[in-house]
């Protein structure tokens, strides 16, 4: 339900934005709706802080050794990707650019599995497949087929920065997911702002640019931060399968905002897509496997995994956050390639 409803908010950006695109540019768009996402989780943030029941110190803070992975989050989601899906853009036919927009689901997937650790069995496979089908019979336009090898290598090349940049979010998603987001889209909004502002971009009206910040609040904060929370429970390949539902629910949006009809083609995407999530969701995996040793930090209850002594005066109210080490385990249970099971089959 995180993932989907992660989609969900973050499909609705595209038919919204694509009404705000007359007043800007692509690029200065998505750094306000990168900032939007950013400063509304800072005021959200402040008022968590408020509440007396509220101590966000219960999710594992962000640290020295999360550094580089941020700044991979921040190069990859956000300047790297922008920039080179705009030089794609600029070389290619629109059919071209929504098809092969349709990467980065399978990229993550393939770094996932490839580079992560992440297991995905023939089942989840098959999940993964219908729903990416879908995709791409949603991304599919009448038109010419054209453009250049630049063009081509810039859109894949995007589409693996973003595929990138979900691996790395996964693997700090262990961290308390207000704050990760909060420092994605404030690193990213700034990084991309200074590049409109180094091409000379126009920037919109006040009007234009608070509807920018409110819908990336929406779109590029909240929606991030269950991407964050589902990533943390699924692993990025199960939920790059989710999240590529938006696209989806952005073209049902579309419908009574900016007055489209859907295509039969649309319906056939909703069914693939649907076909996925039903198998994605009925898909069983356990087996008996070990977990080697391990020391981190984040929220946790004293479940099986989580079998340690606390220091001396420590409050043991549940859930909490600390330093802890899993010590070696051989059990069987139904489990995903969450971060506590990386582990070989």
């Amino acid at each position: 339900m995180l993932g989907l409803s992660a989609a969900a908010l973050f499909g609705v950006s595209a038919p919204v934005a694509k009404l705000l695109l007359p007043s800007s540019t692509p690029l200065v768009l998505a750094s306000l709706l990168y900032l939007g996402g950013g400063l509304g989780l800072t005021c959200l943030e402040a008022l968590r802080r408020m509440r007396p029941s509220g101590d966000s110190r219960s999710e594992a803070r962000l640290g020295r050794k999360d550094v580089p992975l941020l700044l991979g989050v921040i190069l990859c989601g956000g300047v790297l990707g922008p920039v080179l899906m705009l030089v794609g853009l600029q070389r290619l036919s629109g059919v071209a650019a929504s098809l092969l927009l349709n990467l980065e689901g399978p990229f993550t997937i393939l770094l996932a599995l490839l580079v992560f650790g992440e297991h995905l069995g023939r089942s989840g496979a098959l999940a993964a497949g219908f729903v990416m089908a879908g995709a791409a019979v949603l991304g599919f336009q009448e038109g010419e087929l054209h453009g250049d090898v630049l063009g081509v290598l810039s859109l894949a090349g995007a589409c693996l920065a973003w595929a990138v940049d979900n691996n790395l979010t996964q693997r700090l998603s262990l961290k308390d997911p207000i704050a990760l987001v909060r420092t994605k889209a404030l690193g990213s909004g700034a990084c991309t702002l200074v590049l409109a502002w180094l091409t000379g971009q126009p920037f919109p009206s006040g009007k234009v640019l608070g509807a920018a910040l409110v819908l990336g609040f929406a779109s590029y904060g909240l929606s991030i931060v269950l991407d964050a929370y589902a990533l943390r429970l699924l692993g990025a390949a199960r939920e790059a399968a989710y999240f590529a539902t938006a696209p989806f629910v952005g073209a049902l949006v579309a419908v009574p905002l900016l007055g489209e009809q859907l295509r039969p083609l649309d319906l056939l995407a909703g069914a693939l897509m649907a076909t996925g999530v039903v198998l994605l969701l009925r898909e069983r995996h356990g087996h008996v496997h070990t977990h080697v040793a391990l020391e981190h930090e984040h929220l946790h209850v004293h479940d099986a995994h989580h079998q340690h002594a606390h220091p001396p005066g420590m409050d043991a109210t549940e859930p909490h956050s600390h330093p802890h080490r899993h010590e070696p385990l051989t059990h069987d249970h139904p489990h995903v390639s969450d971060l506590h099971h990386r582990h070989k089959h």
